[in-house]
């Protein structure tokens, strides 16, 4: 898959031990040179040399305008703010509302490794006051508004199963999208049940999302939602568990689409590797929540490598017997890899040449072009 980072992601694991021995150490490896304490914001300026009259500036060490994202994001009220984030480790939630339309965020040292944004909510973890976060609640990030922008930034849920046994809601969302016109370049979502939440604002909202060069990794549904969304040269990974004994292990995949929308999820030219056993994977199962028990969850992949992870003789399956994924709207086209074989034509839809004439990100995201520019 082409990149600008040819190493290997560090999983999710390795991501934790090096957080866990020291927050410096940063989730991974040595920060770059230009990451350095004499120019944190590399070379997108600082507090003394503006970009623009709207772009704040975030650094955990004080060098900023603000030591936290949430605080930052509290500031800049209104459309068209840009943060640059210096590299450290946020451990915050942070909320961007729908008035705060246009932001973008940027990884001051263009590595994503060096940003983190991560928190530890479960569905199940209680809330002061009583009850608990729900899916939605355990966002680490959550974004509703149209128009936003993240590039080189790792967004994490760190929350683990087995440090919290007495919890059944192990939903533990890394980010949230739900606006219209949100991209993503060259990030991570670190999670394990419910990673990258890709949804709209309301039912009868399309929004439209974008993932280029982007890191996801997890274990059940841990990229899901409503949102009319395009992945495009992404690298979706499946965790090893050592919680479970038996095949499956989990889902990548979970689309809510609307039935009133035409177009779902659309993965393109991207790769699914697998640190667990082989055939221990489904790619995809349909999510048609209580809440919009029309919906018709539609899921394209094309063009794209499977890894042995994935079943090839079922790849899909049923997350509601009443709503059979047989009945949604899942396909594939051009796909290769061990996990791609088609032993059993009936478990793998295909598209036809002239059906995937509609299944390109133009036909997806309309007159939107976010691949167009600097990404």
């Amino acid at each position: 898959m082409p990149s600008h980072d040819t190493r290997l992601p560090l999983s999710r694991r390795g991501f934790l031990l090096a957080s866990t021995g020291a927050a410096a150490a940063l989730a991974l490896a040595p920060a770059p040179a230009h990451a350095g304490a004499r120019r944190p914001f590399g070379r997108f300026g600082s507090p003394a040399a503006r970009l623009t009259p709207q772009t704040l500036y975030v650094d955990p060490k004080g060098r900023g305008d603000h030591t936290t994202v949430k605080d930052a994001v509290t500031a800049a009220t209104g459309s068209g703010w840009t943060l640059v984030l210096a590299p450290g480790t946020y451990r915050e939630t942070v909320a961007v509302d729908a008035t705060r339309t246009e932001a973008t965020w940027i990884g001051a040292s263009e590595e994503p490794r060096d940003v983190v944004i991560v928190y530890d909510n479960a569905a199940g973890t209680p809330k002061p006051g009583g009850g608990t976060y729900g899916t939605t609640g355990s966002a680490t990030t959550t974004v509703q508004a149209d128009g936003f922008t993240a590039r080189w930034i790792t967004f994490a849920n760190d929350w683990l199963r087995a440090d919290h046994p007495g919890i059944t809601g192990t939903q533990a969302v890394a980010i949230k999208v739900q606006g219209d016109r949100s991209a993503f370049h060259h990030c991570r979502f670190l999670g394990h049940q419910d990673t990258l939440y890709a949804d709209s604002i309301a039912l009868a909202s399309f929004a439209r999302q974008y993932f280029s060069h982007c890191y996801a990794e997890g274990d059940v549904d841990f990229v899901f939602g409503r949102a009319t969304a395009v992945y495009e040269n992404c690298h979706f990974r499946t965790l090893n568990r050592t919680d479970l004994a038996a095949a499956p292990y989990g889902f990548v995949f979970a689309p809510s689409t609307a039935g009133a929308n035409p177009r779902g999820y659309l993965v393109t030219r991207s790769r699914v590797s697998s640190e667990a056993p082989d055939a221990f994977y489904k790619l995809a199962r349909p999510w048609v929540p209580s809440s919009d028990t029309t919906a018709r969850p539609s899921l394209v992949v094309r063009d794209t490598w499977l890894g042995p992870g994935i079943d090839a003789a079922a790849p899909y399956t049923n997350m509601s017997d009443a709503f059979p994924w047989q009945n949604q709207r899942f396909a594939e086209y051009r796909d290769t890899g061990p996990g791609a074989r088609i032993t059993v034509p009936e478990n793998r839809p295909q598209l036809t040449a002239e059906q995937a004439e509609s299944a390109t990100r133009v036909a997806y995201l309309g007159d939107w072009k976010p691949w167009q520019g600097e990404c």
